[in-house]
């Protein structure tokens, strides 16, 4: 047995012991006799503890309950119960009696678990049901199961640094789910009259911002409304703990954020013109704040991918790493809606062209939907039309603050929103965000309004400032395309 194996027992063994007669209820570790120091020594309690400003006691169910939200339906079902954690004491199944479910007695609870299985996996397609267990084969192979992966989650979350619980738990269990793959980094956002040509020095001013295109989708997807998780690595410097607190204040769950010891945060300049909104970006990258194949394969990032509705995804982060995401995804029977933004670009893109037909929807600028493309030999098509052959379901061209549209459910011209830039650093990011909550939020199969939609959340966000911040509400879009519809209808009535 390894030093893991051995961690993840005595975890478990400590969370086994717990769940008898009324379970984990706040004041049990208070009180009890049990030795849980296995449990309340692992550092993603400890962490949390420190951030939340809470002893590592009261620390523990939070986090406990955070990361049982990360199971599988029929594990955190087991654990939800027979620990008390009361996860659908707000949204509960229909015909379910949470009185009954979380009762004071655990053969009591185990008894419901048992008789209203089926019930208790409402949502789950029935395929994917396990046979309804007797309470002997609940007590034996399923409870071990069960509280095994959750030991596991809690041992491996330590890697990944402190959870938001009132993120996780605060949504209900059937509430869709996002996973952002990409990196967190300063900004480091340089202002410029005109961008300098070569051997020219212009005047400027400097700020300081959180930033990172995984960053920037992550709190583009929470203020959207959507509960969204990051996986990235950032540093054990100031920098690191700073974009953790800035994530957790906007809402993101950062318990797939890995902390990199002994390395310094990424810092990213950006170049903006005050003028138009062009930019030229400057990335300083260590090998080593990136993530690895142990990273990808945690059970942790393979319960937040399986559980996500939707996984989106930049090209920050390696081709190798990239590829084992797409062979998790690849396992799933029902996987997440995959939307991938193609940046920034990648020296060598071909190792990634046998998962192109996995991809919901490819989206970039000319130049960077273009870097997909092998330059050997003659092209035959334009690039959306190239990239649709190998089996990508929709191509999102962005071009300024406008869009084409080529997909499997229609081919749409989006012309440019009126602007007073000609570009915004937040743009890609706003569009990304925001035809991720059209998909989610809309029943039938995405229409020229929804591009119409995402198209507008890019003009936006005209700011040279931070851009994470300049992620706009879905109240401030619906103004956008009202205008537009508005509009559209006066020069419809004037032509009649």
């Amino acid at each position: 047995m390894t030093g893991d194996d051995t961690t993840v027992a005595a975890v478990r063994s400590v969370l086994t012991s717990l769940r008898k007669r009324a379970g984990l209820q706040p004041d049990r570790l208070h009180r009890t006799e049990i030795d849980a120091d296995a449990l309340i020594e692992q550092p993603v309690i400890q962490t949390y503890a420190d951030n939340a400003d809470l002893s590592p006691l009261e620390a523990a169910l939070p986090v406990i309950r955070a990361m049982a939200r990360n199971l599988t339906p029929t594990d955190r079902l087991v654990v939800d119960v027979e620990l008390n954690l009361r996860l659908l004491e707000n949204a509960p199944p229909p015909g379910v009696n949470t009185t009954d479910l979380y009762a004071d007695d655990l053969g009591a609870r185990r008894w419901y678990l048992c008789t209203y299985w089926s019930e208790l996996h409402h949502g789950v397609p029935d395929e994917d049901i396990p046979d309804t267990p007797t309470l002997r084969t609940i007590r034996g192979s399923t409870e071990e199961r069960a509280f095994t992966e959750l030991a596991r989650l809690i041992v491996e979350g330590s890697a990944y640094g402190a959870v938001l619980p009132a993120a996780v738990t605060e949504q209900p269990q059937s509430a869709p789910r996002v996973v952002v793959v990409g990196d967190a980094v300063i900004d480091h956002l340089y202002r410029v009259e005109q961008m300098p040509g070569a051997g020219a020095s212009v005047w400027g001013t400097r700020v300081v911002h959180p930033g990172g295109k995984g960053l920037n989708r992550a709190v583009a997807i929470a203020e959207f409304g959507w509960p969204a998780a990051l996986l990235a690595a950032v540093g054990d410097d100031d920098a690191g703990h700073n974009l953790r607190n800035y994530l957790r204040d906007k809402h993101v769950n950062t318990s797939l954020v890995k902390t990199v010891e002994q390395t310094p945060t990424p810092v990213t300049a950006v170049i903006v013109s005050r003028r138009t909104g062009e930019q030229a970006i400057i990335a300083d990258k260590d090998e080593r704040m990136t993530l690895s194949d142990n990273d990808i394969g945690s059970p942790a990032v393979h319960a937040a991918i399986a559980a996500a509705d939707a996984l989106l995804f930049t090209f920050e982060q390696p081709v190798r790493v990239l590829t084992g995401l797409l062979d998790v995804v690849r396992t799933l029977r029902h996987p997440p809606q995959l939307i991938v933004h193609a940046s920034p670009t990648l020296p060598r893109p071909q190792s990634l062209y046998p998962y192109l037909p996995m991809i919901d929807y490819l989206i970039g600028s000319t130049t960077d939907l273009d870097a997909l493309v092998s330059n050997t030999g003659s092209p035959v098509g334009d690039t959306a039309q190239r990239l649709r052959v190998a089996g990508v379901r929709g191509v999102c061209t962005l071009k300024g603050f406008g869009c084409t549209v080529h997909s499997d459910h229609g081919d749409f011209d989006i012309p440019p929103f009126p602007s007073m830039l000609t570009r915004s650093p937040g743009a890609p990011a706003a569009f990304t965000a925001a035809l991720t909550h059209r998909l989610l939020d809309t029943p039938h199969p995405p229409g020229e309004i929804d591009f119409v939609w995402a198209t507008a959340a890019m003009v936006a966000t005209q700011s040279l400032d931070s851009v994470p911040e300049s992620m706009p509400p879905t109240s401030r879009v619906d103004n956008i395309v009202q205008l537009r519809l508005a509009r559209e209808a006066g020069d419809l009535s004037g032509a009649m």
